[in-house]
């Protein structure tokens, strides 16, 4: 059954005059979202902090080849110790090794990897508008690796905050919203949450890029 259906379907393309490696494409939207997350997902790790009550967890951007990552201060506040776990299962043992206050909630990490390991790129949150296309990868509930899209729904330019209704969920916290391009443009902070409710309602809120670069800059710890 499965080898008819093959050839029915290469027959059907031939009929209609389209070759069958290319019968069934992607649009060019899905096409975005593949090459961003593709390129981007191997920079990206989930976090788990231990608390003298539970586990925190979060997700970080990898912003150096010899292991520095870029999350939330809020992820590792307090926490006693800190797994990092690569989107291919590696775990590795973190530090902190620079801490923001809570207004800017953003931390540095550092594992010791073997090898060099993929980076992210960052974009400018200067030049970002409302209503483009953003993309987030994160660990909701501790689903690696998860990729969500929306726009960015607001400005909030008294708080510095950029607004989007891209799936932002506990465990996303720290980790990378991403233009199109698949550069770094904000990192996902919080959600707004009148009832207490502990999933995404849509309105979800990201720290600007260019406040992170600030933040490393002052670490002393340039990208490479």
């Amino acid at each position: 059954m499965i080898m008819f259906k093959k050839i029915f379907y290469v027959v059907v393309s031939i009929i209609i005059g389209l070759s069958p490696a290319y019968a069934v494409n992607y649009e060019p939207d899905e096409k975005i979202n593949i090459a961003v997350y593709e390129k981007i997902n191997p920079a990206i790790v989930a976090i788990d902090a231990q608390l003298d009550d539970g586990v925190s967890a979060g997700t970080g951007c990898v912003i150096s080849k010899d292991g520095v990552i870029l999350t939330g201060s809020h992820v590792v506040e307090d926490c006693k110790d800190i797994d990092v776990t690569m989107y291919n299962g590696k775990v590795y043992k973190a530090k902190v090794i620079a801490k923001m206050g809570k207004s800017k909630d953003l931390a540095l990490l550092k594992i010791e990897p073997e090898n060099s390991l993929q980076t992210v790129a960052f974009g400018d949150s200067e030049e970002i508008k409302v209503g483009q296309k953003v993309l987030a990868i994160g660990n909701p509930f501790g689903f690696y690796g998860t990729l969500t899209q929306g726009i960015v729904s607001r400005i909030d330019y008294t708080k510095n905050r950029i607004q989007t209704d891209a799936a932002i969920n506990p465990g996303c916290s720290g980790g990378p919203l991403l233009n199109s391009a698949g550069e770094v443009i904000g990192i996902n902070q919080s959600i707004y949450n009148p009832d207490n409710n502990i999933s995404n309602i849509g309105i979800g809120f990201a720290i600007p890029i260019n406040d992170a670069k600030q933040f490393i800059k002052s670490a002393n710890l340039a990208k490479n």
